[in-house]
């Protein structure tokens, strides 16, 4: 059972995050470091304040008792005038047993709050004291005998009310500090994780400008940190190691592609050649020859493609022009589907800095998805942002599951099902242009059935 107690309160707390975690120790420290300097003050004060009444009550507890044994027997003056006559303290009362009978300072003294224990022990010849309760409000009752046993004994009943408020006023400032410094320490945490954490935040930011194709991001040297500086130089260096091998591969597809162009040209010609003679072939010959025909411009597709990826990825820098991102998409998607474009208002005026060349790849490109895969593209629509310009292509298609929907931009991935005939890197030159203009590209589901896929470029307004 304590496994499973323990089990269901740390999960919460490992919830918090690392800077929730390190505030939060630090508040515990705070408040039982404070809740302990807090216990120790008030056993201190408190007994201190307790001790300093109680001597002082003692003193003029015993004062009056001397006072009342040199009087009685010794004076014509009445027990009720003695008792009168003795130095008055603050809100104290007097009682005294003589001659087998009790005397008081006032109508409000009463001989039953003194406890029997006390009493017996004082008319036994002994001094004694005692805190009780009368009522509400607590007193010290302070007992000195006159004498030997027998010869009557002096009570003084001291109200300790003072004392109690003081007790609380005491409580309520250490409970009140404690609470502060609890909160001083929740801050402190707060600070000291901030700080602390910071690097981590520049480390996060960086992984993720890695993780959307900007590979020449690197954290800069933390030379009064030395294990700060060895985690940079560690995340500068596989981040080196990165781009060179991903601009490797990229060498290497653009080479290969380029060593594919001269047979292609070669193939693509014997297939036109092919094509002319085409009505004196025989059937069979006429089926070969249209499949081949098929496959070569898709072949064709595929180097082109091959070769325009090799050189985005060798090349995270494009050319920078203003471009007016409405028109742009106005006239580049009738060229690939005979789709009406919507600008909204607001949309006409926003430029967007890039490669238009580029931009104009990632608008062809989805709309050719579209018509491909997504069985017709049903529109087009540029809008304004926070900020940026959005992009919509919906399809009538079946969607994207949402496994799928990162995968889908990867080189040659494909949605289960999908038969049609495609490159495979369509989608994936999109993200990767739509990525070094600094925007982000991504699939949902359309309103109504099918999906949209969303370019959001930063943008300025004209």
């Amino acid at each position: 059972m304590a496994t499973e107690r323990h089990h269901g309160r740390w999960p919460r707390l490992r919830g918090l995050g690392l800077r929730g975690r390190i505030t939060v120790v630090f508040a515990l420290v705070a408040l039982i470091v404070s809740a302990l300097l807090a216990l120790v003050a008030w056993s201190l004060v408190s007994s201190y304040l307790l001790a300093q009444r109680e001597q002082t009550t003692l003193r003029q507890a015993v004062s009056g008792a001397r006072i009342l044994q040199r009087s009685l027997g010794s004076t014509s003056t009445s027990v009720p005038e003695l008792l009168d006559s003795l130095p008055a303290s603050i809100g104290a009362e007097s009682l005294l047993y003589y001659g087998d009978r009790w005397y008081a300072s006032s109508l409000d003294a009463d001989p039953r709050t003194i406890p029997a224990g006390l009493r017996d022990v004082v008319l036994a010849g002994g001094p004694a004291r005692q805190r009780v309760r009368v009522g509400e409000s607590p007193v010290l009752v302070v007992g000195v005998p006159l004498g030997a046993e027998g010869a009557g004994a002096y009570f003084a009943v001291f109200p300790l009310t003072e004392l109690d408020r003081t007790y609380r006023a005491l409580s309520a400032t250490l409970g009140g500090a404690a609470a502060a410094t609890t909160a001083i320490g929740a801050m402190a945490g707060a600070l000291v994780s901030r700080r602390a954490l910071r690097p981590l935040q520049g480390l996060t930011a960086a992984a993720r400008s890695i993780a959307a194709g900007r590979l020449e991001t690197r954290l800069p040297p933390h030379a009064n940190d030395p294990e700060l500086a060895d985690l940079a130089a560690a995340f500068n260096e596989t981040a080196s190691a990165l781009q060179r091998r991903v601009q490797a591969d990229a060498r290497f597809a653009g080479d290969v592609s380029h060593e594919l162009r001269t047979p292609l040209t070669t193939m693509l010609n014997a297939v036109a050649l092919l094509r002319t003679r085409h009505d004196v072939l025989p059937p069979a010959a006429q089926e070969a020859v249209d499949l081949l025909e098929e496959e070569m411009d898709r072949f064709r597709q595929l180097t082109t493609d091959l070769l325009e990826i090799s050189r985005v990825e060798g090349d995270s820098s494009p050319a920078r022009e203003p471009v007016r991102i409405g028109e742009l998409v106005r006239r580049t998607v009738p060229t690939v589907a005979g789709t009406d474009v919507e600008v909204t208002q607001g949309a006409e005026q926003l430029i967007v800095t890039g490669d238009k060349r580029r931009l104009e790849r990632v608008v062809a490109n989805l709309v050719q998805n579209a018509e491909l895969h997504g069985e017709g593209c049903v529109a087009v629509r540029v809008s304004e942002g926070d900020g940026s310009v959005l992009i919509d292509v919906d399809d009538a298609g079946p969607g994207v599951p949402v496994e799928m929907r990162e995968r889908i931009f990867e080189r040659f991935a494909r949605v289960a099902g999908d038969r049609v005939a495609g490159t495979g890197l369509g989608l994936a030159l999109a993200q990767r242009h739509v990525a070094v203009h600094g925007g982000a590209v991504r699939v949902e589901d359309r309103p109504g059935g099918g999906a949209r896929f969303r370019v959001e470029l930063p943008a300025v307004t004209e």
